[in-house]
């Protein structure tokens, strides 16, 4: 199974505009989306690209392949707009055997410093903090794919699952770092 990840998009039609090339490239079995994805947020400036009407437009052409989960800035407004389900506060996916705990990282019991318990071989998946992870952490692989539209760490991002690898790529699609269960 090969998955694209994306966080943070914060309504930049332009940034959903260059993630919908990236994913058209990857051909990606489905889409992840962690969460943030219409609205900037009050503590954000407006993100280069600012429109979102045109990123729902561009999000709801691939509703059929969209797994999403509700960001801290997502709103049951964003739900009335976008085909897709978005309001849960995290969803599971199971890849390969493999489950993918995928939740935006905002909430008590659902962020990266209290995780829920999950098996080793995991994988918890989110977002929020605009910054790229890779890391294991007692057998449970940490992955924020970063922000496509106000990147915190320098460069916008987003990853891919691909085959029990996990890898970090710039939104210009050139691998950042990889890594295997």
């Amino acid at each position: 199974m090969k998955l694209v990840i994306a966080s943070d998009l914060h309504g930049s039609a332009a940034a959903v505009r260059t993630l919908a090339r990236r994913i058209e490239e990857e051909a990606p079995d489905r889409i992840v989306l962690l969460g943030d994805l219409l609205y900037h947020g009050p503590r954000n400036d407006l993100p280069q690209g600012y429109a979102p009407k045109e990123a729902l437009a561009v999000l709801n052409q691939m509703a059929d392949f969209i797994v999403a989960v509700r960001g801290n800035c997502d709103a049951e407004v964003d739900q009335m707009v976008l085909d897709f389900p978005c309001m849960a506060d995290y969803a599971l996916v199971e890849a390969d055997g493999r489950l993918l705990y995928c939740t935006h990282g905002h909430l008590p019991g659902k962020s990266p410093d209290d995780a829920p318990a999950l098996p080793k071989g995991s994988a918890f998946l989110s977002g929020h903090t605009h910054v790229k992870t890779l890391e294991e952490r007692n057998g449970v692989l940490f992955v924020n794919p970063g922000s496509t539209s106000i990147p915190k760490d320098g460069s916008a991002s987003y990853a891919v699952y691909n085959q029990g690898a996990f890898t970090l790529k710039s939104l210009e699609g050139e691998t950042i770092r990889e890594q295997r269960w």
